[in-house]
């Protein structure tokens, strides 16, 4: 029998989430990793198959970063808070936040949040096809928002002009729950 891990994949995310912030995504490496827990960089071969698995977990966390769906909560609220959610991870992770516009959510963690979006979405009516549609074109626009605030993109506007302009967005994402064929078209 092998020596029991002094480490884990939640010890390995939270370092790599910190070297992040501190180094940008370019610090983040198996190496970095390792020496920042103090273990041999094959420590970490055992929770994670490599830096694709690392920045896989890393998109988790980005997306598990906020409170999940409330049984009771309307799905428009939860979508707006949802929302409000990512902008909040965004300000929190700002040189991490742009791996969730260049990878897909793979991990189960990762996936149960994107299907409780497109399941939200068929309770407002929308059909499987229409929803997924529907949750790829919701979350860019609110991932592109986030993003273009926390890296600069909108540093010409006050805070008031990108609060109002959130504000904004969400109305649209409330009117595309209330008009599914629109949304649904092309499916």
């Amino acid at each position: 029998m092998g020596r029991p891990a002094r480490i884990g994949r939640a010890a390995i995310l939270d370092a790599a989430l910190e070297l992040a912030d501190q180094d940008g995504l370019d610090g983040v490496t198996m190496h970095a990793v390792a020496r920042r827990l103090n273990v041999t960089t094959m420590a970490l071969y055992r929770h994670m198959d490599g830096k694709d698995a690392l920045l896989d977990g890393l998109v988790e966390r980005l997306l598990t970063g906020f409170p999940q769906q409330q049984a009771r909560q309307p799905g428009e609220q939860w979508l707006t808070a949802m929302a409000s959610g990512i902008r909040e991870i965004a300000r929190r992770h700002p040189a991490v936040f742009p791996l969730l516009l260049t990878r897909p959510a793979v991990t189960p963690a990762a996936q149960r949040v994107r299907d409780a979006v497109v399941a939200v979405l068929q309770d407002a009516g929308l059909t499987e096809p229409g929803a997924k549609r529907a949750e790829r074109l919701l979350s860019t626009a609110v991932l592109g928002f986030a993003a273009s605030e926390v890296t600069g993109r909108f540093r010409q506007h006050d805070q008031a002009v990108l609060d109002q302009d959130f504000a904004e967005l969400l109305r649209w994402l409330r009117l595309a729950l209330a008009s599914p064929p629109a949304a649904e078209e092309n499916g």
